[in-house]
Order: structure tokens, then C-alpha cells, then sequence
């Protein structure tokens, strides 16, 4: 028996004081107040919130963990440590891998090492293609968080651009489908009239004007057409647009068909922090205006947006040098994207509430996660503990457990600190320290 005390519990839309009691893998019991000195006397661990906050785990729904093939840049372990140390107790990682994770052969495989190797518990997407059908059709989705789909090129190099193939994968019955959504046409007619006028040395300004606004909306567009007309169960990723907002509805989310997700990166920074952070900010798609910004914001508060996700997509800092054309697109930010989203509760743009409940309930809500994203007697014991941190911390790339070994928030004070991670009951990190020895488990799916 383990007993989490001494903190605020944040869930389901509630704060209050009190504590948890977990046996085993799952969650015995949640209660008001302050435990008894005998069960703290019994209990086999006890962890002490410092009146901070205890809330069920962190779901993130999109992460590149580069593994297989990306080694040299992040990997399963490094980067579900990373994950863990965050407070975020479960991750789905996306199929742009070498090899693209785009058969059953190289799908099960990611499940088989991360079996090995995971801090975190995890689910892996099968990604589409122009050509592979038959293959998506032969998963079994109890077990699969879903299906990617790369509407506009990205890393990796897939592409699912053929009409009658999009509406065939769209067509699925019993799946989700996630999407990068960015025209591909949009982009490449920008980066053709870009080059000609200017030469292939564009400047990091130039990346928001190729990856335009006008990309994004273009192809959200015509993604949430072709989902209404085949009833597709449709989640668009890392949404950048107050444009694209107009697509999405009001409604609680368990009517929605059509979901979204917001990107830590677009809630923090905007395009004037490129000139700060440069190519630390670079993504696809790309960080926009302070007006994007805000109104993603208010979207989240407004329950337009769904989810809250981290992209994370590390890169070596050495391949992110040079023009928008040549630093790679892409950033860790999976290690404080809890700490960071309570820092914008904290100045008031979110409730604390909202965090929690977009980046814990959300996730498992939205994806049919079986027994996850709760403070709930018999649900798996997920659960992340933050204390206060009144004089604030300023992250450096000192602080970064991702194999990359930088973060874009550097210079970013953060007023909570993540004192202790649980994943399925075992304390998995600790005042700073890692437990090696603790391994996370396959995602399952109400489907």
C-alpha cells in the first residue's frame, strides 16, 4: 500500500484537499482531508505532495520518440524518462520512424521493445500510405491508439495524398484518425515563389510564410468535409489557426466525431519569439502570430480544442542550424509540459482544472483509454505529484533528460516542479532520482 498526501487533488473538474491510497497496480481509494497517522504508520511508501497538487498522470497523444532509427538523436528510453521525470505517465508515439511503422511487422516490433525499455506506458500509431489499406484494416484498434496520417509532407517522408486512397483510409469504421494537416500543394508553390526571389539561403521568417496559414486552413478544410461525408472518427493534431478554429464545434466531448489537440509549443511561444529562440522554435506546422496564440489559448478554455499534446520531436542542436530550408523542424518539450501549462494556469490564462483536465481526462476520453486518465478506485495508479515552487526555476538545457540535451524553453520560469511520478503504482521517479527499474504497459482501448 502506498499513500499520497498533504496536496490539493485536481480531478474530474474538482480541487480539493486529500489523498490517495493505491495496493498494487491500481488505485485503491481517493478521499477528502488529511489521512490518519496509522495508515501513514502501515502504509509500505508514503509521498508527501508538500501542498502541492496530485493529479492522475499526464496521457500525451503525440510524440516522436525516434526509435527505431533516429538513435542518435532520442530514443524509447531516453525519452520515456524523460516523459516520466514530467509527471506524463503515458505516451503514443507516431510512425515516422526508419522504417515508417507502417506494417504489422514493424508496428509490433516498437510494442516488443518498448515492452524492454519504457518508463511510461505507451501506444504506438500505424501510419497510412497511398497503398496499404489492407494493412490498416488488419489491426486489431483495442490494442493500437490509431492511425497517422500525414496530410502535408513532414518528418519522415510520409504522404497519404491520393484522393480515393484518403477517402478509403477516411472511410474506416472503428478507428481514429489523426492527421498532420498542411497542403502540400499551398507549401510547395510558396517555397517555389520564395526560392526564385530570394535563393535557397531563406531566413527562419521565411518558414511561416511557406507553411502558411493558408496551408493549414486549405487542408483542415477539406479533411473535415471528406470526415462528415464518411463519418470518419477524425483528430486533428497540433491545430495552429484561429482559422482553423471556426471548423471545430461546441459540444461535450464524448459527441464529437471530429476532435482537435493544441501544441504546447503553439500555447507558449508566437513569431515574435523567433527572433529570441530562432530555430528552437522551428516546426511544422510552423509557430504563428500572437492572435493564434491567443485564441488557441481561449480555445482550450472554451472546449473547442480537446487536447493538449506535446509534438515532442527532438533534433540534435547541430541539425538545427542553418536556413528554414535546411534546420530541421521539430522540439522536446514532453519533460515540462505539465510544469509549463500550470505556469500559464498560474498567471491566468487556464484554470488549473483545464490543464488537468485537458492533458489527463481528455486523452483518455477522446482515444477510449481503458482505466487511465482518472483519480478513480480501481483505475491504474497513473498518478504525478507537483510541489510549489514560490521563487520559480528557469529551465536550461542543463535540466534536459531528452537525448537531445536542449529544450526551446530555455529561460522559462516555472513555479512547480515535478516531486514525484507513479506508473501503475510503482514510484517511478522521485525527488530528481529515476527508478530504473520500473517499466511501463501496452495501452488498451475501448473500441
Amino acid at each position: 500500500m502506498k499513500v499520497v498526501y498533504n496536496g490539493d487533488i485536481v480531478n474530474e473538474g474538482q480541487r480539493f484537499q486529500g489523498y490517495v491510497v493505491t495496493e498494487g497496480e491500481v488505485i485503491d481509494a481517493v478521499y477528502h482531508g488529511i489521512p490518519p497517522a496509522e495508515l501513514l504508520v502501515r502504509a509500505q511508501e508514503t509521498i508527501d505532495a508538500e501542498g502541492g497538487l496530485i493529479v492522475p498522470g499526464v496521457i500525451d497523444d503525440h510524440v516522436h520518440f525516434r526509435d527505431p532509427g533516429l538513435t542518435h538523436k532520442a530514443d524509447m528510453a531516453s525519452e520515456s524518462r524523460a516523459a516520466v521525470a514530467g509527471g506524463v505517465t503515458s505516451f503514443m508515439d507516431m510512425p515516422n520512424t526508419v522504417p515508417n511503422t507502417t506494417t504489422l511487422e514493424t508496428l509490433e516490433a516498437k510494442y516488443a521493445h518498448a515492452a524492454q525499455v519504457s518508463a511510461a506506458n505507451y501506444s504506438f500509431y500505424i501510419g497510412a500510405t497511398n497503398d496499404n489499406l489492407a494493412t490498416l484494416q488488419a489491426v486489431d484498434y483495442r490494442r493500437v491508439c490509431g492511425v497517422k496520417a500525414f496530410l502535408g509532407s513532414s518528418t519522415g517522408g510520409m504522404l497519404l495524398s491520393d484522393p480515393n486512397a484518403m477517402r478509403r483510409v477516411f472511410s474506416m469504421p472503428n478507428t481514429l484518425i489523426a492527421i498532420h494537416s498542411e497542403d502540400e500543394d499551398i507549401i510547395r508553390a510558396n517555397r517555389a515563389r520564395y526560392v526564385a526571389a530570394h535563393g535557397e539561403n531563406l531566413s527562419l521568417r521565411y518558414h511561416e510564410l511557406i507553411r502558411n496559414r493558408e496551408a493549414c486552413y486549405a487542408c483542415t478544410e477539406r479533411a473535415v468535409h471528406l470526415a462528415q461525408e464518411c463519418g470518419t472518427r477524425l483528430h486533428i493534431l497540433h491545430v495552429s489557426t484561429a482559422d482553423e478554429l471556426a471548423l471545430l464545434k461546441h459540444a461535450p466531448l464524448g459527441e464529437k466525431r471530429i476532435t482537435a489537440e493544441a501544441c504546447v509549443a503553439h500555447l507558449t511561444f508566437n513569431n515574435g519569439d523567433y527572433e529570441r529562440l530562432g530555430n528552437r522554435i522551428k516546426c511544422n506546422p510552423a509557430v504563428k502570430s500572437s492572435g493564434d496564440q491567443q485564441a488557441l489559448q481561449r480555445a482550450v478554455q472554451e472546449n473547442l480544442i480537446d487536447v493538449i499534446g506535446t509534438d515532442h520531436a527532438p533534433h540534435l542542436l547541430s541539425e538545427k542550424l542553418g536556413g528554414c530550408l535546411q534546420a530541421a523542424s521539430g522540439m522536446p518539450l514532453v519533460q515540462f509540459s505539465l510544469v509549463v501549462m500550470l505556469e500559464h494556469a498560474r498567471r491566468g490564462i487556464f484554470k488549473t482544472e483545464t490543464v488537468i483536465e485537458k492533458m489527463c481526462h481528455a486523452p483518455a476520453l477522446l482515444y477510449g483509454i481503458e482505466r487511465r486518465g482518472y483519480l478513480r478506485r480501481g483505475y491504474q495508479a497513473d498518478i504525478a505529484v507537483i510541489v510549489p515552487n514560490r521563487s520559480g526555476h528557469t529551465i536550461t538545457d542543463g535540466d534536459v533528460l531528452s537525448k537531445c540535451g536542449w529544450t526551446p524553453l530555455e529561460g522559462f520560469t516555472v513555479h512547480h516542479h515535478v516531486k514525484a511520478t507513479l506508473v501503475n503504482g510503482h514510484t517511478a521517479y522521485l525527488n530528481g532520482r529515476l527508478n530504473d527499474r520500473t517499466h511501463g504497459q501496452r495501452l488498451t482501448f475501448r473500441r
